[in-house]
């Protein structure tokens, strides 16, 4: 794909500015909807119940489907799913731009979710197969990896901006920019490898089985930001997901061609690569929640100020694919993940004391170590997930790492919303919401303690920095 081992062309170039586009466009949509929430409450008239469902509907659907997503690219081909899955989420993201009901928002977002969850992973595999390993394809993992944070970082802006327009304009955009990547990933994209052709079938009850243990999993932790739902009902579920996954285990270890094979989790950099990620995801995003909350709700700081006062942590998109792979070659990957993870943890123990009349200026060190940890940490954690896998699973590693991700994100958002809530109680005062606040901040600051512990287990695998024409992918 290139004249040499170190260096992209252009053609390289545009297949991977193609990649990085989509994972950029599902970060963008998720964090535009986001900032809208409110908006569209007051002009679909949506109960709080069914706002909470909107977002919920989309991560049922991408951590309900994604183990299955990342599988099936390596069984039916990564381009083919990409470019199958790209076109529905046009689809569909421009449906929800057209709801008139709540209903509709509901159906649009999961459908939307599904999507993610099949197109993310063969994204991520098509990028690890067409760059080969070593400088090159630290390189490419960079760019796509910061790509796909500073979406998200960006989309708080844009959400913004695209509100005081209209909110369906928040639907509209993602049709517009997946639409030039679905044209530019015609031509350009190649499949990165064969494909599996299973000799006894697909393994369909494996693939019904877990997922439907991802989709009760996922919706008991839903379930969990909201208490008035009852603890009967959502030990139920996760009961009934965890009696799924069990039977999947069993499934898999029977089946002649299995979904998942089973011995790739005694991959240790792959397990510490998805616990870290699932860790780090879940303290930035209970972090962001309630950091919106303060800023909008104690401050009163509309949503534009909100977005533009978290724009920093953007700077991860210039970052990551400049500096972090640099690092990478020269450290190795496991210690510069360590190190941002370390970052994140400084960051959020030092936004611990907020106060009601904190300066800009006070937040900004979080906000700027929260940036320099996505520069370090988001990529690696993506190199780290498919290093030592055998190239025809390269799908399978990437569903996994992303449902990680997705755990973690609502694992987060439920833990930091229950510890508010029970640390608020029955009191409406500014200050008692302040206190609520700080108590649930101490949640992402343990949660990234934790994951620096998890990744440092793999520092004694790394006893010398790699040379950089051998770093390890």
């Amino acid at each position: 794909m290139s004249p040499s081992k170190d260096r992209m062309d252009v053609r390289a170039w545009s297949v991977l500015l193609v990649l990085a586009g989509a994972i950029f466009l599902e970060g963008i949509d998720v964090a535009m909807l986001n900032v809208a929430l409110p908006a569209i409450r007051a002009d679909l008239g949506l109960s709080t119940g069914m706002l909470s469902g909107v977002v919920s509907a989309y991560v049922l659907g991408y951590g309900g489907f994604m183990l299955l997503g990342g599988r099936t690219a390596d069984l039916l081909g990564r381009r083919r799913m990409f470019l199958t899955w790209l076109t529905i989420f046009l689809v569909f993201s421009g449906l929800g731009g057209l709801a008139t009901e709540g209903w509709m928002l509901l159906v649009a977002r999961f459908i939307t979710g599904v999507a993610a969850a099949f197109m993310a992973p063969a994204g991520l595999a098509l990028v690890t197969g067409n760059f080969p390993e070593g400088p090159q394809r630290t390189k490419a993992l960079g760019v796509y990896a910061g790509t796909a944070a500073g979406g998200f970082s960006l989309g708080l802006v844009a959400g913004g901006l695209l509100t005081s327009l209209g909110w369906r304009w928040v639907f509209f955009a993602p049709v517009a920019l997946s639409a030039v990547i679905l044209l530019a990933a015609i031509p350009l994209l190649k499949d990165s490898g064969p494909r599996e052709r299973p000799e006894g079938g697909y393994d369909l009850a494996g693939a019904f089985s877990i997922t439907g243990a991802m989709l009760l999993l996922v919706y008991g932790v839903v379930r969990l930001e909201h208490p008035g739902n009852g603890a009967a009902g959502t030990l139920a579920v996760f009961a009934a997901g965890l009696l799924l996954l069990t039977a999947f285990i069993a499934i898999e270890r029977r089946s002649a061609n299995p979904l998942v094979r089973l011995g790739i989790l005694r991959s240790g950099p792959l397990v510490r690569a998805n616990l870290g990620a699932l860790l780090f995801l879940a303290s930035f995003a209970g972090f962001q929640f309630l950091a919106t909350l303060y800023l909008q709700e104690v401050r009163g700081w509309s949503t534009l100020q909100t977005g533009l006062a978290m724009l920093v942590i953007g700077i991860d998109t210039v970052l990551a694919p400049t500096v972090t792979p640099r690092l990478v070659n020269r450290f190795g990957n496991v210690r510069v993940l360590f190190g941002g993870l370390v970052l994140a943890a400084v960051a959020y123990a030092l936004f611990l004391p907020v106060g009601p009349d904190w300066t800009y200026a006070a937040m900004l060190p979080t906000m700027i170590l929260l940036g320099l940890a996505f520069s370090l940490t988001y990529g690696p954690l993506t190199m780290a997930a498919t290093e030592g896998i055998e190239e025809h699973e390269h799908g399978l590693a990437s569903g996994l790492l992303y449902t990680a991700m997705q755990f973690g994100t609502a694992l987060g958002l439920s833990a930091v919303t229950a510890v508010n809530i029970a640390a608020l109680g029955a009191a409406t005062t500014p200050q008692a919401e302040l206190d609520a606040l700080q108590t649930a901040l101490i949640v992402p600051a343990a949660v990234a303690v934790a994951a620096v512990v998890v990744i440092a287990f793999g520092l004694g695998a790394r006893t010398a920095a790699p040379a950089p024409e051998t770093v390890s992918a």
